[in-house]
């Protein structure tokens, strides 16, 4: 997280408003980068909280000397990076509640603190908390299956149960337990701020199915931390109206809602606007896709979330950590360095390769985790090297039969009306996109991700203020500018990759079992 940004938007969706706080250089005091303090251990990462306060107070200074009339916003929700934590000192509720409009919020939440650099997600530190809990939980695949992903490091759950065990008295002095996005809901509403059920998923505590929190994860954490944590709430809650605070010091009307806030992964399903069925594929350094599902199916890889935008419903993450740069590898050594050979190479080979199946793990991958170059020919023999344009076409056509058996995997399916949203730097690549489209015998659209998160806040913003009353989320974003057609399935791509899927899910095995040391 570098940035505290804002988007406004109107009622017919147009982005009416845009700002920012760059951390590292509007806020040098904190000596951050990246906005991040990363500890001698290595392992350790962390935010200062009063960073972040000071970043709001800056924030809403730039808007009203843009000349935004902050008196005329309706609604306003946002998000922040997904698993960091706040500790709210003993007494701070009351210092939330008589915030003097005459101070900025700095001054006045100095030392409402008891833990002054949050953790953040980039955080490692906490496996033995990890192992501790997967073990309270009856196993890595239970305690999944509980809260939608087995223990991770950065989840806030292991960094709580860190907290008590390393440093007990700032533990003690702690009055409550925010994530990122519920404080910063706290200081608009002038009071603790539930933990929305979507960001509440990513803390290994929460039961995905009831929406409570998990009593057995609760215990294995620390003593009474329900009430540490407060109850969850819908992401679609209206929460209360602003504070008085903001409406004296800048100007916001007593009638603007606070609709829950949520993490930034669940704001961006919101910005992209997916829908049941739809999955989008961000390629990048790391390749991400998003998932909408109505049936999860936890594993030990991916994260299962609560939908944000659908009660009922869910999303799931998955992350690739060998995307761009195998890519970028394989055009470097089989396509002389060029885009336009390496397009040329997937145009030039067949659906399906004729029988050639590669997988490129340049660095060990979290999903699967394997590491290696491993190519198989069409009898599932094992082979040292292939052709330049079967290189090519293993590559890609392997990274995105590995992006769709890992989604099935977690329950979703290709559905009538599936859509494929593609983003990220190799979105622009046409023949790439139609090896996406043929995999998942699904048209692709490319999709602007710069914003989502912030657009998805905008977009829940606008809902929250009618979800109770049943409208859906898609009737109210349907004005919103429709993603752009790129390509279409080839006739012959379901027989060809289903076939084909089940393959690469046997030689997968194969490849897994020869990387466990």
């Amino acid at each position: 997280m570098m940035q505290l940004k804002v988007v406004a938007i109107d009622g017919n969706l147009n982005v009416v408003h845009q700002n920012n706080v760059q951390f590292d250089s509007e806020l040098p005091e904190f000596r951050t980068q990246g906005g991040v303090h990363i500890h001698t251990d290595r392992l350790t990462v962390t935010s200062p909280v009063l960073m972040w306060v000071k970043a709001l107070d800056l924030l809403l200074d730039k808007m009203k000397r843009a000349g935004l009339d902050l008196s005329r916003v309706r609604a306003l929700s946002g998000s922040g990076q997904q698993h960091g934590s706040v500790f709210w000192r003993r007494g701070a509720s009351q210092t939330l509640r008589d915030l003097d409009p005459d101070q900025n919020l700095t001054q006045l939440l100095q030392h409402s603190f008891s833990v002054s650099d949050s953790p953040v997600w980039m955080d490692s530190s906490s496996s033995q908390q990890c192992l501790d809990l997967q073990a309270a939980a009856g196993g890595a695949l239970r305690l999944a299956e509980i809260t939608g992903s087995r223990a991770y490091e950065r989840f806030t759950g292991n960094q709580i149960a860190k907290l008590l065990q390393s440093r007990p008295d700032e533990y003690q002095d702690t009055e409550r337990i925010s994530l990122v996005s519920s404080f910063a809901a706290s200081l608009f509403l002038g009071d603790y701020a539930a933990i929305d059920y979507s960001d509440g998923s990513g803390m290994n505590l929460l039961d995905i199915r009831t929406r409570t929190w998990s009593e057995i994860c609760l215990e294995a954490t620390a003593p009474h931390l329900d009430r540490l944590l407060g109850a969850p709430q819908p992401s679609t809650s209206v929460l209360g109206p602003v504070s008085s605070y903001f409406m004296r010091r800048f100007g916001f009307s007593e009638s603007c809602s606070v609709v829950a806030f949520t993490g930034d992964n669940p704001a961006s399903l919101a910005g992209m606007r997916l829908q049941q069925g739809d999955i989008a594929v961000s390629l990048g350094t790391s390749d991400t896709v998003f998932l909408w599902i109505q049936q999860p199916r936890p594993a030990l890889e991916g994260h299962i979330f609560c939908n944000p935008v659908d009660w009922q419903a869910y999303m799931a993450l998955l992350c690739f950590k060998n995307g761009s740069l195998t890519r970028e590898r394989i055009r470097n050594e089989c396509a002389g360095a060029s885009w336009e050979v390496f397009s040329a190479a997937l145009r030039e080979t067949p659906l399906g390769n004729n029988g050639n199946i590669g997988f490129y793990f340049d660095t060990m991958e979290i999903t699967p985790p394997a590491v290696g170059v491993h190519r198989f020919d069409p009898d599932d023999k094992k082979v040292s090297s292939v052709s330049p344009q079967v290189e090519v076409r293993a590559l890609v056509e392997g990274q995105f039969l590995s992006r769709r058996l890992h989604a099935e995997r977690l329950g979703y399916s290709i559905i009538p009306g599936t859509r494929v949203l593609a983003t990220g730097g190799a979105s622009s690549n046409k023949e790439i996109l139609q090896v996406l489209s043929d995999v998942f015998n699904a048209p692709v659209y490319t999709i602007d991700l710069s914003n989502s998160a912030c657009l998805g806040s905008a977009y829940r913003a606008l809902h929250g203020l009618v979800a109770e009353s049943g409208v859906s989320f898609s009737d109210v974003v349907k004005k919103a500018p429709e993603p752009q057609l790129a390509a279409t399935p080839h006739p012959t791509a379901q027989e060809v990759y289903n076939k084909m899927l089940k393959r690469y899910a046997r030689l997968e095995e194969r490849v897994l079992q020869e990387s466990r040391p």
